[in-house]
């Protein structure tokens, strides 16, 4: 199963950088509950297996890309996030003192903490895209105006997967004109 865990994430990455239009040094957030990809329920039955399998499937993706991964801790961390201090800098990110764990934190969070060069916590960040496994609520970490992305990959081993792309505001009335690179 961890084989095609790892590919259905790598599979979902790739296709939705395709459709997001993400660039060099955006933030992508992933949210993952490895009980839901077991076909569990979200926080019952954390697997560091499944986690390392899904981090292993996008990881590597967004960073040829030059994108950086925000992984989402679960609720017992407040949804903090875990990415690379190179990251935290780049945006001015204030960083927290926590190292998550599968308990709390989540394992998918793990997962990133140990294998990043160099892992911090921030609280919050506002990612230009992000993947939803096993429905873990990314939201809060996304910019002002999501759209929600409908992938052909649907599911990640049994969890849901949402994704969603952000846009910029459209300002002005009915007047106004948009550039159609930015949609």
């Amino acid at each position: 199963m961890r084989n095609q865990v790892m590919n259905e994430a790598r599979r979902a990455v790739c296709e939705l950088l395709e459709l997001a239009a993400c660039r060099e040094n955006d933030i992508f957030v992933v949210g993952c509950s490895s009980s839901e990809v077991l076909g569990q329920k979200i926080g019952t039955h954390s697997s560091g297996e499944m986690a390392e399998a899904i981090f292993d499937g996008i990881y590597p993706v967004l960073k040829e890309h030059g994108i950086f991964l925000a992984a989402q801790c679960c609720e017992h961390l407040n949804r903090a996030l875990i990415l690379e201090r190179k990251a935290a800098e780049y945006y001015r990110l204030p960083i927290c003192n926590v190292v998550p764990q599968p308990k709390a934190g989540g394992s998918f969070a793990t997962a990133a903490y140990a294998a990043f060069e160099e892992p911090v916590a921030v609280e919050a960040v506002q990612a230009a895209a992000g993947m939803d496994v096993g429905d873990t609520l990314i939201g809060m970490h996304l910019r002002p105006v999501a759209v929600p992305v409908r992938l052909s990959v649907k599911q990640i081993g049994e969890a849901n997967l949402v994704c969603a792309r952000t846009r910029p505001k459209f300002i002005g009335g009915e007047r106004a004109c948009y550039n159609p690179d930015l949609l």
